[in-house]
């Protein structure tokens, strides 16, 4: 995936947000003319570029309007009421995590790895990180593997 290679806050284009999200480009045009929050930048000739803000917010209408089932209207009235932030933090979080999965393992590892290595050296404490780092990716691949189903009989 392409966008998986771009740094957390950087722009994307309507192509790499549909295809992170699964969605066809002519939905989310669409709900950009259903939903004022969602303001992407235009550039030159109309192409979009979405902040790291308007992919959250797409991903908590998407989960509004194909998890949860809510009308277009419902989901702007939960908006208008509850507030973008909200509706974020209640409704886009876990499938931002799980669609961002690359960047995370980047994060991890520039974030977490670098200062414990400077700070913790000699004290026993870094490998006992690293092992849960190790478990923690281990899980991770479980999870993200596709589902094996066995053959009885």
């Amino acid at each position: 995936m392409e966008s998986g290679r771009k740094a957390p806050g950087a722009f994307r284009t309507i192509s790499e947000v549909a295809e992170d999200l699964g969605i066809p480009q002519h939905v989310l045009r669409f709900w950009e003319s259903k939903f004022a929050q969602i303001k992407p930048i235009k550039r030159g000739g109309g192409r979009r570029y979405y902040r790291p803000e308007d992919i959250d917010l797409l991903r908590a209408i998407q989960a509004l309007l194909y998890d949860d089932k809510y009308t277009i209207k419902g989901a702007q009235q939960l908006i208008r009421e509850q507030g973008v932030r909200t509706i974020i933090q209640t409704f886009g979080g876990f499938a931002g995590a799980a669609a961002q999965n690359a960047e995370f393992g980047i994060r991890t590892q520039l974030v977490v790895a670098e200062p414990l290595e400077q700070g913790l050296q000699n004290t026993g404490l870094m490998a006992d990180l690293r092992d849960v780092l190790q478990e923690l990716e281990a899980i991770q691949a479980a999870l993200l593997a596709p589902a094996q189903v066995s053959s009885a009989g």
